[in-house]
């Protein structure tokens, strides 16, 4: 029987490292000697509550600042979330007796559990479009997988030859990656690549349509006469489909609000909220694409080249992969019910 009971932070340092290395917790106990239900409350406290600093202080190398100084860095992270490792080592001495390197600032905030990652990008959400992302949750909480069946999710997106990540870091814990302050805010743009509109549903996908312009009011037009049409009629022959598209401006133009209204008794347009990616799985579908491009043992190098491998890998997304995808719009709606229309981990 392995130990129970409290463990000094010496061991349960040795706990987190033993199960942040890969070990199992059956591994982790046979290894330190303590009991399985000791090593899961142990690791379970400090992934939950972030006892990073108390379970570190007492392993391996002294600890140059004590509890009272990561108390007042953890501060200036809080303060300023971009701020370098020089910056934050330069504020930190100000006032203090003894000042210290930018490797043990390093050094501390590693221990403290705080990272330098890239933040995540999300779209910026105004107030009202905030409501109305509640509103549309509210309104399809109680909508089961088999609702969501009758949905044919649409969207365009476009894919550049060269990629930038951005340069922007900030410093985070690892439970903090969707924490307001350790987010970047973005808004829609074009540029050059090649652009590309598509969409699926529970059965089947639909062939992807490459755009060679900027996406107009009339282009689209001509999207839904030769493939919406023919998909929603094919897929929901008792003409109880639902179809998905953003609110860009080209969707909501007059030509295409009179298209829905001539066909209005063979499917039913979907009132989507703004500013929603993340509700829409769609988006998910064009992240398995863009994974794909950048997997690829011959990067394409001309806009005809990305063509064909985007359509390529399009064509080869597993069925189990967007009816996953489908299957996940009850945990997106809680997720935004949860943060009142707020933005989502999705």
């Amino acid at each position: 029987m392995g130990k129970k009971g409290d463990l000094s932070n010496f061991e349960r340092g040795m706990v987190v490292g033993a199960r942040r290395a890969g070990l199992s917790i059956s591994q982790s106990a046979q290894l330190l000697g303590f009991s399985r239900t000791t090593i899961s409350r142990v690791y379970k406290e400090w992934y939950e509550k972030g006892k990073t600093s108390s379970m570190w202080q007492s392993c391996g190398q002294k600890c140059l600042v004590d509890a009272r100084g990561q108390r007042r860095m953890g501060r200036l992270i809080q303060a300023d979330r971009r701020a370098t490792l020089t910056e934050i080592t330069t504020r930190y001495n100000r006032g203090m007796q003894q000042s210290i390197w930018e490797a043990t600032t390093r050094t501390t905030l590693r221990r403290m559990g705080y990272n330098s990652r890239r933040p995540h990008r999300v779209p910026l959400i105004s107030t009202t479009n905030r409501k109305k992302r509640l509103q549309f949750a509210r309104a399809h909480q109680n909508w089961t997988v088999e609702d969501w069946k009758n949905v044919a999710w649409s969207d365009e997106s476009q894919f550049l030859l060269r990629h930038s990540d951005g340069r922007v870091r900030i410093w985070r814990t690892q439970n903090e990656n969707m924490d307001p302050s350790c987010l970047v805010t973005t808004v829609q743009a074009g540029g050059g690549g090649v652009m590309v509109w598509g969409m699926f549903s529970w059965h089947t996908l639909s062939p992807l349509v490459p755009i060679g312009h900027s996406l107009n009011a009339t282009a689209y037009l001509s999207i839904f006469s030769g493939h919406v049409h023919p998909f929603m009629t094919t897929m929901y022959p008792s003409s109880d489909g639902y179809f998905q598209q953003d609110n860009a401006p080209c969707h909501k133009a007059r030509i295409i609000s009179n298209w829905f209204l001539e066909y209005d008794n063979e499917f039913t347009v979907l009132k989507w909220p703004p500013q929603s990616p993340d509700l829409n799985p769609k988006e998910h579908l064009w992240d398995v694409v863009e994974r794909e491009l950048r997997a690829l043992d011959v990067h394409p190098t001309n806009l005809h080249q990305l063509q064909d491998a985007i359509l390529s890998i399009w064509a080869n997304i597993s069925k189990e992969c967007f009816q996953h995808l489908v299957g996940s719009m009850s945990r997106r709606i809680k997720a935004v019910l949860k943060v009142k229309g707020g933005q989502t981990q999705y």
